[in-house]
């Protein structure tokens, strides 16, 4: 990335009257500024698709834990970049290793608040990427701590090398464009370190054959349209990194990014499709939809790095490639154990890898083309930088994930895991069940239609299971005066104080011990005549007490 404010070609201010000419070259440097301020907007935005994504991939009892650490990934990694990520990144006194003045914007020219912007957006990405990995069973103190870190010290020092005019793998040919090595390589390693210490969710792996248990997430359409954005980011993510547009040459060098980002989802998605369905990782019948979704977010990966260099259909042959390599990953996760939910690991380490060996291969005047000791040497710089950004962020995450698993602070306990962090630690459940209630049934109030969905269904269950069906898994008493209409036979009935049958009336040798254990947990919250129009007097509310 371009940090510094160039003139153009032939552009060259010899007398300070020539307003024309600065106003010419002003305006030049504000449509980069927009430019730059759109794409990192848009990226921006793909927050929203990590958040769809992660929280249709979770169970319904941590969606809003995985919610709210996708928001603080903004919130958060805001004020560390701040604070000392940009500093550490790209400030104007540093070595090759990192720089070191800007912290907290002190002295930072307004005329670079869009480059600030433009790269946070990055550093937030790469640290989204590890709370996908470790999703429903980390503990929200480590997620504050692992966030900081990653996104004001770990991220930037390696953006600093690739992309700092100083940095040492910027002085060599190495070359990723868009942040294939910098950003997803590096998040997909954080993801991998931290997923493998914390250990797989709860029954995700038998305890004594080790076969993986499928725990699925419980919206696929939340995913799907996580996903759908995530694809749309990408885009911006690589027509962004050129950082200008008022330059000779700059639309064809975008067009190129935007075309073969496109391509290579293309490729990454049916790729991995197709090799999934024709039984590659075993047998399969399954045209599945996760697996070519994951694949066409590993394709967009792997073009990252030479989106601006690569032929068309060079740019569908890493998307295949990409998308074969996220399979490999996926499966040997499982067979090693490591519980991965969101197929972090697989999708960007293994997608940014194959694109940063593929830059030298299929870039024009590549490997494929012409076998050059520079293509030789693109390969070599590119293995190295590869190495370095892994080794990194590998061994600065075994160390701050083994500190915090040391202090007991990495992972929840086991009956908040099973219980789900949504109640537990966030008190605000996604799905709460007085969703269900309403105070004026009425034909078609949600309690009606809620026996009348049993009474098609058939059930057959007793009075007090039909009410804590309706009321769903998490009910509490209600201090309303809401009815919970009850099925009796195929209708619904309305209960007085009288009308309710005593706790020995409901209990029958039928039931299974579980049920008439339950039957104290039945009662009658309010009696009292509702104030509101149009609610008949004589109903009363039936809850079930945890």
């Amino acid at each position: 990335m371009n940090f510094s404010r160039n003139v153009g070609a032939g552009e060259t201010i010899e007398e300070e009257g020539d307003a024309e000419h600065l106003q010419l070259i002003s305006l030049k440097h504000s449509i980069d500024d927009l430019y730059l301020l759109t794409m990192s907007i848009i990226i921006f935005f793909m927050q929203a698709g990590f958040a769809f994504m992660e929280a249709g991939a979770v169970r319904s009892k941590n969606t809003v834990n995985i919610l709210i650490k996708n928001l603080l990934d903004m919130l958060i990694g805001g004020i560390a970049y701040w604070l000392i990520g940009f500093p550490l990144a790209f400030g104007s006194e540093g070595n090759f290793f990192l720089s070191y003045n800007f912290w907290a914007n002190n002295n930072l020219p307004v005329k670079e608040y869009g480059h600030w912007f433009f790269d946070f957006v990055h550093a937030a990405t790469a640290s989204t990427l590890v709370s996908g990995s470790m999703a429903e069973r980390c503990n929200f103190y480590a997620y504050l701590v692992y966030s900081f870190i990653i996104t004001g010290f770990i991220y930037p020092v390696a953006s600093h090398w690739a992309w700092h005019p100083q940095g040492w793998l910027k002085r060599t040919a190495f070359k990723d464009y868009a942040g294939g090595g910098v950003v997803h390589m590096l998040g997909g390693t954080c993801a991998l370190v931290g997923a493998a210490l914390m250990g797989p969710r709860i029954s995700r792996f038998h305890g004594k054959t080790g076969e993986p248990h499928d725990i699925r997430g419980h919206s696929v359409p939340l995913a799907a349209l996580g996903g759908f954005i995530l694809l749309f980011g990408f885009l911006a993510f690589n027509a962004g990194f050129r950082g200008h547009i008022s330059q000779s040459g700059d639309g064809e060098v975008i067009s190129r990014a935007l075309v073969n980002a496109l391509l290579g989802a293309c490729g990454g998605g049916v790729g991995a499709l197709v090799i999934h369905r024709a039984g590659t990782f075993g047998p399969t019948n399954a045209w599945s939809f996760l697996m070519t979704l994951n694949g066409a977010l590993a394709g967009l990966v792997g073009v990252c790095a030479g989106s601006d260099v690569f032929p068309s259909w060079a740019a569908l042959v890493v998307g295949v490639g990409a998308g074969f390599t996220f399979l490999c990953l996926h499966f040997l996760l499982l067979r090693l154990k490591v519980d991965d939910p969101l197929d972090a690991f697989p999708v960007h380490f293994g997608g940014g890898l194959f694109g940063i060996v593929a830059v030298a291969f299929f870039m024009e005047g590549g490997i494929v083309f012409d076998p050059s000791r520079n293509s030789a040497t693109v390969l070599g710089w590119n293995l190295v930088g590869a190495a370095s950004i892994s080794g990194w962020s590998a061994s600065l995450c075994l160390v701050l994930f083994g500190i915090l698993k040391k202090l007991g602070i990495l992972r929840v306990s086991r009956e908040m895991e099973i219980q789900g962090m949504d109640l537990m630690k966030h008190n605000e459940p996604a799905y709460p069940s007085t969703a269900w209630e309403d105070c004026d049934p009425g034909q078609y109030g949600t309690s009606t239609m809620a026996s009348k969905l049993l009474s098609v269904m058939g059930y057959k269950g007793s009075l007090v299971d039909s009410a804590t069906r309706m009321q769903g898994p998490f009910a509490r008493p209600s201090r309303s005066s809401c009815l919970a209409s009850i099925r009796k036979e195929t209708m619904p009935v309305v209960l007085s104080t009288g009308d309710l049958p005593s706790l020995s009336d409901l209990s029958s040798p039928s039931d299974p011990p579980s049920h008439r254990e339950s039957m104290p947990n039945l009662l009658l919250v309010s009696t009292k005549t509702p104030d509101a129009p149009g609610i008949d007097p004589r109903r009363g509310s039936v809850a079930s007490v945890p």
